[in-house]
C-alpha cells in the first residue's frame, strides 16, 4: 500500500485549547466583507424593514462595500414616505433620517424643518430613554444634513436631566423610571443620547452633569468581565428577557456611546488602556458572526475604537501562526489598528518564548526588524532550541513617539500562539515474532517506515507479536505524536486496533495472543499489519502498510463470543453487478425445412384456386361505383381488405398479439365506414334499376 502522508483528523484547536490565554486575534478582513453581503442581502433590491436597511447601508459605508445601484431607488422611496408620514413613529423617523443621510434623497428644508419639529415634540413628550435616544438622535442627523433647520435644543440641561435621572448607581441605565431593572446596553444608549443632547444645546450644558457622567463611565468600565487571554467585555444583566441583549450587542452598545459622549464633550475620559485594547481583542475574537444583527453590532463597535479620541488599539497578529523548520520560515508579525490601518512607526519585541510541554519560559528581548514595504516585522531565524511543538510567544510593542502613546493603546505584552512543524525521524523499525514462553526471537523483519513494506509473518496463539521504532526531531529530542497505532484486519473484514506506547523515544506494542484469542473471535487465518502515526507538527505523518501476519487460533469453544457481523459498505451497492446467466428451455424438434416449404405451399392452393374460379366464372365488375366519389369509397373498402390480410401476415412473421388487436381495431371502424358508404352506393342504385 503506498504511503500517505494526509491520513488522519488531527487535533486542529491543539494550540489555542492547550494554552487558553494565547489567543489569535486579526483585523477587519474580506471574510467579513463577503459575510456582510451574504447576510445583508435585499429581496428584489429593497430591504423588510427601514431599520434593516439602516444597518446593512451602515455596515456597508464603514467596510467599504460599494452599493447596488438599484438599492437606492426603492430605499429612498420608503424614506420619502415614512417622513411624509404623520403616523412614523421616532423610531421609523430616526431609521429613515440615517438612510437618508447615506443615500442622499431628495428631500427639501421645509421637510427637514416639519420633521425637527416633530422630533423636539417627541422629546418633550419623552417618557423613556428609547423616545430620548429616537429623537435627539433624529435631530442630530437633521443638524449634519441642513444647516438651515433650527434644531437646537433650548432646554438642553433639562433633558439632559431627565435622560440621567435613569441612571443607577454601578454606571447602567433603566429604560424608563416605572422599569426597575437596569441595562448595560441601555447604558451605551444613555451615553449617545446625551451626547447628541450636548450637540444640540443653545447654550452650553452644566459641566457639573457633564462631570458626573463621566464618573458613570469610568464605574461601567470598573464593572468590565475579562477572559483568560485579555479580552475584556460588558456583560448584560437584565432580568427582563424582551430586553435582554447579549454581551456582544451590549458592549458595542458601551464603546458606540462612549465614543460619542467622548467626542461630544472633547474631554479625555481617562479610560484604562487594558480594557480599551480588551475591548477590541473582544470583539475581533468573534471573527465572523452568523447573523446580520451580530455582525452590526461589531463592526459599529470597531469603527467606534478605530475612530475615538481616547485611544486607538493596535493589534498584534501573526500572517501564519504555524511555522516549519523544514521550510526555514521566518516569524512575520503585524501590527495594525482593528480595520488592518497602518499603525504609526513603532517597534516590535520578541521577549519570551514558553513551551507548552512546561512552564519555563525562554528571555529572548529580540527586536524584530522592520520591512517598510509590506508593513510587517520579521524575525529572520528562530531562536536556538525552538523544535518541533508549540509555543507560546510573548511579544511587546513600543511607540516611538511620545505624542502617539497617547493617540495609541498596545495592551501591554501579547501573547500569540505559534506551532512549529518539522519532519520526524523514523529509525530502528522492526516487527518480530516471539516465543510465548522464553520470549526468545523467532521472527524479525526489518521495516523501512520511510518507504514501502510487504512483510509475511507465521505465527499461533502460543506467540507474540512486537512492532517497534524510534521517533525524533532534528535536533534528537524525543518526539510523542498524537497519534500512533496498530491495526489489525482479519481477511472477514473484523479489525483490531491497538494503541502504542513509548518510553522516551522508542515506541514498542507486543501483542500476547494467547491472551488475545476471545478478543480476535478465534479467527485463524491472515491479518493485514497498518501502522498509523500522525501529529499536527509532524511534517511526515503516514499511514503504511506493513505487510501480513498468518495467525493460527485455536478451534472456539461453544460460548464463545462470536464476531459481529460487519457492516455493509455503503459504497459497494455502486459496484459492477454480477454477470446474470438465463437457462432457457430447450426448443422442440423441428421438421425439415423441405417439409415446412411444402406445407406452405398447401397452404396458398385454396387462394389460387379461387383466384383461378373467378377467372373461370368470367367475373364482371359492372357493379362497380362509377361515380368519383363512391368509386374512392369501393377502392378505399378494397385496400381496407387488403390492409387486414397483409396485417394478419405481419402477426404471423413479427407482430404480437396485442399490436395486432391494436391495429385490427383501428381498421375494423375504417372498414366499417367506407363499406357503408359502398354497400349503400349499391343498394340505392339497385332501387333504381328497379323502379325504372
Amino acid at each position: 500500500m503506498a504511503r500517505n502522508y494526509m491520513f488522519l483528523v488531527l487535533f486542529v484547536f491543539l494550540l489555542i485549547g492547550s494554552i487558553s490565554n494565547a489567543s489569535i486575534f486579526s483585523p477587519i478582513s474580506n471574510s467579513h466583507r463577503s459575510i456582510a453581503l451574504e447576510l445583508f442581502t435585499p429581496l428584489d433590491g429593497s430591504f423588510a424593514s427601514i431599520e434593516e436597511a439602516y444597518k446593512a447601508l451602515r455596515t456597508f459605508d464603514v467596510m467599504g462595500i460599494e452599493k447596488e445601484s438599484n438599492i437606492k431607488d426603492s430605499t429612498c422611496q420608503s424614506v420619502v414616505d415614512i417622513l411624509r408620514s404623520s403616523d412614523s413613529a421616532l423610531k421609523e423617523l430616526f431609521h429613515a433620517l440615517k438612510v437618508n443621510e447615506m443615500l442622499k434623497c431628495e428631500l427639501s428644508n421645509e421637510a427637514f424643518t416639519g420633521i425637527a419639529s416633530r422630533l423636539k415634540d417627541g422629546i418633550g413628550s419623552a417618557s423613556s430613554l428609547h423616545d430620548f435616544y429616537y429623537a435627539v438622535g433624529g435631530l442630530r442627523v437633521i443638524k449634519d444634513q441642513s444647516s438651515d433647520v433650527d434644531v437646537q435644543l433650548g432646554d438642553a440641561d433639562g433633558v439632559f436631566r431627565a435622560v440621567k435621572a435613569l441612571s443607577q448607581s454601578d454606571g447602567r441605565w433603566r429604560y424608563s423610571s416605572n422599569y426597575p431593572e437596569s441595562s448595560t446596553y441601555a447604558a451605551g444608549m444613555a451615553f449617545e443620547t446625551l451626547a447628541g443632547v450636548i450637540s444640540l444645546a443653545s447654550t452650553d450644558v452644566d459641566q457639573s452633569l457633564i462631570e458626573s457622567v463621566k464618573k458613570d463611565i469610568l464605574k461601567l468600565f470598573y464593572g468590565a468581565e475579562k477572559y483568560d487571554d485579555g479580552a475584556y467585555y460588558f456583560d448584560e444583566k437584565l432580568v427582563d428577557g424582551h430586553e435582554y441583549q447579549g454581551p456582544l450587542s451590549a458592549s458595542s452598545s458601551v464603546v458606540v456611546g462612549v465614543s460619542a459622549y467622548s467626542a461630544a464633550t472633547s474631554d479625555n475620559l481617562n479610560l484604562p488602556g487594558e480594557k480599551i485594547h480588551g475591548l477590541a481583542k473582544f470583539f475581533l475574537a468573534v471573527e465572523a458572526p452568523g447573523n446580520e444583527e451580530d455582525l452590526y453590532h461589531q463592526i459599529m463597535a470597531l469603527d467606534s475604537l478605530e475612530n475615538n479620541r481616547f485611544s486607538t488599539p493596535l493589534i498584534l497578529s501573526l500572517p501564519a501562526s504555524v511555522l516549519s523548520l523544514t521550510r526555514k520560515d521566518q516569524l512575520k508579525v503585524q501590527v495594525s489598528t482593528v480595520f488592518g490601518s497602518s499603525a504609526p512607526l513603532l517597534s516590535v519585541k520578541l521577549k519570551q518564548i514558553f513551551s507548552s510541554e512546561s512552564q519555563d519560559a525562554a528571555v529572548i528581548n529580540q527586536e524584530l526588524n522592520f520591512n517598510s514595504k509590506d508593513g510587517l516585522h520579521y524575525l529572520d531565524a528562530l531562536p536556538e532550541g525552538i523544535d518541533v511543538g508549540s509555543y507560546i510567544f510573548s511579544f511587546e510593542v513600543v511607540l516611538h513617539d511620545h505624542e502617539n502613546k497617547k493617540m495609541f493603546v498596545t495592551g501591554g505584552r501579547s501573547k500569540v500562539a505559534v506551532h512549529i512543524t518539522g519532519v520526524i525521524g523514523i529509525n530502528a523499525a522492526e516487527v518480530a515474532v516471539l516465543d510465548s514462553d522464553v520470549g526468545s526471537v523467532e521472527t524479525q523483519k526489518m521495516l523501512d517506515l520511510n518507504g514501502q513494506n510487504e512483510v509475511a509473518l507465521t505465527a499461533n496463539h502460543l506467540q507474540k507479536l512486537r512492532l517497534s521504532f524510534q521517533l525524533d526531531t532534528s535536533l534528537g529530542h524525543a518526539f510523542k505524536p498524537h497519534q500512533a497505532f496498530l491495526k489489525l484486519r482479519h481477511e472477514s473484514k473484523v479489525e483490531h486496533i491497538f494503541l502504542i506506547g513509548n518510553s522516551g523515544k522508542k515506541f514498542e506494542i507486543i501483542l500476547d495472543f494467547l491472551g488475545l484469542v476471545d478478543k480476535f473471535y478465534y479467527l485463524s487465518g491472515t491479518y493485514e499489519l497498518q501502522l498509523f502515526v500522525g501529529d499536527t507538527a509532524m511534517e511526515n505523518s503516514f499511514l503504511q502498510h506493513l505487510g501480513h501476519v498468518e495467525l493460527d487460533l485455536p478451534d472456539p469453544p461453544e460460548k464463545s463470543t462470536r464476531h459481529p457481523v460487519q457492516p455493509v459498505d455503503l459504497y459497494s451497492r455502486y459496484d459492477p453487478k454480477a454477470e446474470i446467466t438465463h437457462i432457457f428451455r430447450v426448443p422442440e424438434k423441428r421438421p425439415p425445412r423441405e417439409l415446412s416449404l411444402l406445407f406452405l405451399g398447401l397452404v396458398f392452393l385454396p387462394l389460387i384456386g379461387f383466384l383461378v374460379g373467378l377467372l373461370r366464372l368470367r367475373v364482371n365488375l359492372k357493379n362497380f361505383p362509377s361515380a368519383s366519389v363512391s368509386s374512392v369509397f369501393a377502392i378505399l373498402f378494397h385496400v381496407g381488405i387488403g390492409a387486414v390480410l397483409l396485417l394478419y401476415m405481419l402477426f404471423w412473421l413479427k407482430l404480437n398479439l396485442f399490436t395486432t388487436l391494436k391495429a385490427l381495431g383501428f381498421l375494423g371502424v375504417f372498414l366499417m365506414f367506407v363499406g357503408h358508404r359502398t354497400l349503400s352506393h349499391l343498394a340505392a342504385s339497385s332501387s333504381k334499376l328497379k323502379s325504372a
